[in-house]
């Protein structure tokens, strides 16, 4: 059908790149999204490259460029030396021009219509050439050809280019990997790496698998995964992924992840699957073609016969060259080509900027979004506790928490661990006996001979331990210690909030969109990180079915929802919401799955980030569809009227495709 011209399925790109490990995604019901395939049915791989590879070569396209050089000549002797040769060497030397760059598209034709397929470019574009031949109009029949094919070419151009990129991402996975095994090392395929096995990245290579430094220290360069060039050293026991480069010495990694399992791999299936999910204007411009084009026959036939019974005198030339103006001024390439092209180059975009969008349908829905719900922790906070103050009674600071920091070290909380962090080496002078965990409430144990209790308010109402009241109107997290069975003091900690939270809010303020803040944490804490962000709405002591019916509430009010995440708990409302955003670095496996936009970074900033793409690809979209209706409405006007000749309607139909084939490339040169 039409939209087979210039070869710009996506799925042929999908046929060329090595699958991926994962199933299909179970959440494709989302607006926007449709899974009828209708007009895949004859997607085949006889499209029209007219030999091109994906370099490009010059060479692959001589018999174009001969065709061009002939009319040329013939077009410099005819008009500008007033010499033309003679019948039928004229005819001889046209049509050997019209064959060289109009053999594929007629062998298309030809395959097609043997399968009762008329209704197509490549049928079209041989009617109106042949029919230019035979009505005496040789040079404008090899003309419309030559620019036609010219067109193409350039259309293939930018088509292999944007398939290129993916490959190039596909590219980042190494194809071997130095690991360490008795003792020594050897180089091998990453699939063949178990996990728990230590392996070897030298400086200037790419890591293969996930996992975590072995190595005291280490710097990566990041840009494959979160768009940021920055370097990002790592401390031991720290996480490293698959396609970090390491930028300095030889570093040792322990895997934690099979090579199918990494975040790579993981992020290469959803780049490949996002060119397989067409947007509704795609949808839309891939049936509108199959309507456009048999209509078109219908009337070019009109034009050439409907005359005979108005005009005197009829001359049946005259109106057949004007129905063979119509014909080739209604090819529908620019539409079907700059379009999915656009679409492509705004995910393109996206993954430059560290987002990954799972299809161009949500590209458009995320245009639509009028409210962002976000989850607090891991999204609008980093998830990383921090001690922020330490409040002692009767016993020096240092010694409160070297105390404090002993006991917590027999706990895996995050909270304890945040304490330990905060003692340093402290942590390790002292040891802690005959630890109890107190379910719900803390620790208590002996440390350097003294009974330390460790925990929130509840443990010390446990034991009759009395301490401050004021403690209990304390916004953030408590850890209240008590000495020898005495109230000794606390230690306030708090998750941290991202240094660009703030401004991801103002700019969606700027936006016209509606911030709401999600949490299970206490209401207090949420509406005290809500007030510094200036969110709208916040609310907390939320369960994972509380989040979903705050959200259903919202698009219970006609809201077009996206909602942001990073945990398990999350997996839920972000299928609900019309765009589900992941945080990729934090974020678990099943939010990462069920999410429709993945950010990899965790910067709550590039939720607009992914916005502004959206708004810009639909722009550009639009813009190239409202260019290509009004060009060729105006010529085919004129065509009718027999203002226009086919010289007007080549260049009109091959200009306005390569101008809305540049305005949607550009989208991929794009900075935000």
């Amino acid at each position: 059908m039409a939209q087979e011209c210039c070869n710009t399925d996506e799925k042929d790109t999908i046929k060329k790149m090595p699958a991926a490990a994962g199933k299909p995604k179970e959440h494709e019901h989302k607006e926007g999204e449709n899974h009828d395939h209708e007009d895949d049915e004859h997607e085949e791989d006889d499209g029209h490259n007219h030999g091109a590879d994906d370099s490009d070569d010059w060479k692959s396209h001589w018999p174009l460029l001969t065709s061009l050089a002939i009319l040329l000549v013939m077009l410099v002797l005819e008009f500008g030396f007033k010499f033309k040769p003679v019948f039928p060497v004229d005819l001889i030397i046209y049509v050997a021009a019209y064959l060289l760059a109009g053999y594929n598209v007629l062998n298309l034709a030809f395959r097609k219509a043997i399968r009762f397929d008329f209704f197509n470019e490549f049928f079209l574009m041989s009617v109106a050439t042949i029919g230019a031949f035979a009505i005496g109009s040789y040079s404008e029949g090899v003309a419309v050809m030559v620019f036609y094919s010219i067109g193409e070419w350039f259309q293939d151009a930018a088509v292999n280019r944007a398939k290129r990129s993916i490959k190039a991402l596909l590219d980042i996975r190494p194809d071997e990997v130095t690991v360490m095994r008795n003792g020594n090392t050897e180089v091998i395929h990453p699939n063949e790496i178990q996990v728990d096995e230590i392996i070897q990245v030298k400086a200037g290579e790419k890591v293969a698998l996930d996992g975590e430094l072995n190595s005291d220290a280490a710097t990566f360069n990041t840009a494959a995964l979160t768009g940021e060039s920055k370097p990002d050293t790592k401390r031991k026991g720290e996480q490293v992924l698959a396609g970090m480069i390491n930028l300095d010495k030889v570093s040792e990694i322990k895997v934690k992840s099979l090579f199918k399992n990494s975040k790579l791999s993981k992020i290469l299936e959803m780049v490949q699957d996002a060119t397989a999910r067409k947007s509704q204007t795609q949808l839309f411009i891939s049936r509108f073609a199959k309507i456009y084009t048999p209509i078109v026959f219908a009337l070019a036939v009109a034009v050439c016969l409907i005359p005979y019974f108005f005009a005197d005198p009829y001359i049946f030339n005259v109106w057949f060259y004007r129905a063979l103006v119509f014909l080739v001024i209604s090819c529908p390439c620019a539409l079907v080509v700059s379009i999915p092209l656009g679409y492509f180059g705004g995910i393109g975009l996206a993954s430059k900027n560290g987002i990954l969008f799972k299809g161009s349908n949500f590209l458009d829905v995320i245009t639509k979004v009028n409210v962002v719900v976000m989850d607090k922790t891991g999204t609008l906070t980093k998830g990383v506790f921090k001690v922020q103050d330490v409040v002692t009674k009767d016993i020096d600071k240092e010694e409160l928490v070297k105390l404090t920091a002993a006991l917590e070290s027999n706990s895996t909380h995050p909270i304890a661990k945040a304490v330990v962090e905060y003692a340093g080496d402290n942590a390790k002078s002292l040891k802690a006996e005959n630890v109890e965990e107190v379910s719900g409430h803390g620790l208590k144990g002996t440390v350097d001979g003294k009974n330390i209790f460790a925990g929130n308010v509840k443990l010390l109402k446990k034991f009759n331990i009395e301490y401050p009241a004021e403690i209990d109107n304390l916004v953030d997290t408590v850890v209240v210690i008590a000495v020898n069975d005495k109230y000794a003091g606390y230690i306030t900690i708090a998750d941290e909030i991202k240094e660009d939270a703030k401004l991801a809010i103002d700019e969606m303020h700027k936006l016209n969109i509606k911030t709401v803040m999600l949490s299970g944490d206490k209401q207090a804490v949420v509406s005290k990180v809500a007030q510094t962000l200036n969110v709208d709405n916040a609310y907390g002591d939320l369960l994972p079915e509380g989040k979903v019916e705050k959200v259903q509430a919202l698009k219970n009010e006609g809201k077009h929802i996206a909602f942001v995440g990073d945990g398990v708990n999350d997996a839920p409302v972000v299928a609900l919401a019309d765009a589900g955003i992941a945080m990729g670095g934090l974020g678990s496996d099943a939010t990462i799955e069920t999410a429709d936009i993945v950010i990899q970074n965790d910067q709550p900033s590039k939720i607009v980030t992914a916005m502004k793409i959206g708004k810009i690809t639909r722009s550009i979209v639009w813009q190239n569809i409202t260019i290509a209706m009004v060009v060729k409405v105006i010529v085919l006007v004129l065509g009718a009227g027999g203002v226009a000749t086919l010289w007007e309607a080549v260049i009109a139909d091959v200009g306005v495709a390569l101008l809305a084939i540049l305005n949607a490339v550009r989208i991929q040169r794009m900075k935000m």
